[in-house]
């Protein structure tokens, strides 16, 4: 037995001490008394895929590295737990993530007397749904998640950490099971908008968090109180970079555009606006132009062969795109070509320019109403604060 193996306590000792320094305060007791319930490495398989520092993963096998393998399952980072197509398919997200995303999902008490009161959307390995039996009663809760073979996995996860939530295999972006409504709902996969199905299945007063991504960033987390007629309105807030929902009609990764191709022939322009400015990791930023510029996305072309640094812009139309190049000598003028028929840096720099004018704000005064004909809202501060709609 492994050295580190031995002493699981201690592990999730330490485990609860950094998640704690993430949330800048004490682990609540009764999150607490739910981790220590719910031991991490039964949610694991034996075969994780950890960073490798370079921008890839390298495996970390139980068998052959069990000290490496015991301190990755206990240490608060997402780890990789199943590749498709040579690319992560899922992962068991970061505790303090985890931890995060419960608290703000906080259930309303008729979620803890109601059985079926519980949905999770995207069982993955089985631990979230496992801290909500711990946290709700396992008679409350149900679990869907689209792979067959994570929610078999899942299942044995589940009944070997002692509990036995209803566990369904199905595509929660088209249908969820039973017919009975939900007081919480929590998903485990960003997602770009709200279904209506979610809203359709979630009682009056209930709560629906989950994750969020745009074809921008991938980050926030967005927590919704729901009305009656099935409408829904809440806030972003700024923890959370999930994998996006992946569906039966999913779009394989080697659909999305790579940062390489010919250069467009378009429309040439000058702009002072730096693309690291829109692109370089401000996440407020991203953010907001994720919300505001619907349907781009962005890759960085380092390669040197058609300028020393350039940002592409692709439309989700695969028709509008834009470059941004850096000439790597000065910063003050960029060149810029835009073709299709959107402008995809005119509407960048606008909706940048807006950001500033707003006072550059964080995450957190964004917020969204969905009405009950799946309008989405977003707005700034307040509902009547209106940014654009979709």
């Amino acid at each position: 037995m492994s050295v580190v193996q031995a002493d699981v306590p201690a592990l999730t000792d330490r485990l609860l001490a950094d998640i704690a320094d993430q949330l800048g305060r004490p682990v609540p007791a009764r999150y607490a008394a739910a981790l220590r319930a719910v031991p991490r490495h039964l949610f694991l398989p034996d075969r994780l895929w950890l960073r490798d520092g370079t921008g890839g993963y390298r495996p970390c096998d139980r068998n052959t590295d069990p000290d490496d393998w015991w301190t990755a399952a206990y240490t608060d980072t997402p780890l990789v737990t199943q590749f498709t197509d040579h690319a992560p398919s899922s992962s068991a997200s970061m505790p303090s993530m985890v931890l995060r995303t419960l608290l703000l999902a906080d259930a309303p008490r008729t979620a803890r007397t109601k059985p079926g009161a519980v949905l999770e959307l995207g069982t993955g390995t089985g631990f979230n749904a496992a801290l909500l039996c711990a946290l709700y009663g396992q008679d409350h809760v149900t679990t869907v998640e689209l792979d067959p073979v994570l929610a078999d996995e899942a299942e044995v996860n589940l009944k070997t950490a002692g509990h036995v939530p209803a566990v369904v295999t199905g595509d929660a972006s088209v249908r969820l099971p039973g017919r009975a409504l939900f007081d919480l709902m929590v998903a485990t996969f960003s997602t770009d908008h709200v279904p209506d199905l979610w809203r359709e299945r979630c009682r009056p007063g209930g709560q629906i968090v989950t994750p969020w991504f745009s074809d921008w960033c991938v980050y926030g987390t967005l927590a919704l109180a729901t009305t009656a007629g099935h409408g829904a309105e809440g806030r972003f807030h700024p923890f959370g970079s999930y994998m996006p929902v992946r569906t039966s009609t999913s779009v394989p990764a080697s659909n999305v555009p790579s940062e390489k191709g010919s250069s467009p022939s378009g429309v040439r322009s000058t702009s002072s606006l730096s693309p690291w400015a829109v692109a370089g990791g401000d996440l407020d930023a991203e953010f907001h132009l994720g919300l505001t510029v619907p349907r781009v996305s962005f890759a960085w072309d380092s390669t040197g062969e058609h300028a020393a640094i350039r940002l592409w812009l692709h439309g989700a139309d695969g028709v509008s795109v834009a470059t941004v190049d850096y000439d790597g000598h000065q910063s003050e003028e960029f060149a810029v070509v835009q073709e299709g028929p959107r402008q995809l840096w005119d509407e960048t720099t606008a909706a940048y320019a807006r950001w500033e004018r707003l006072g550059r704000p964080p995450v957190d005064r964004h917020g969204l109403t969905v009405l009950e004909d799946g309008v989405h809202q977003v707005w700034i501060d307040a509902p009547e604060a209106l940014l654009t709609r979709y």
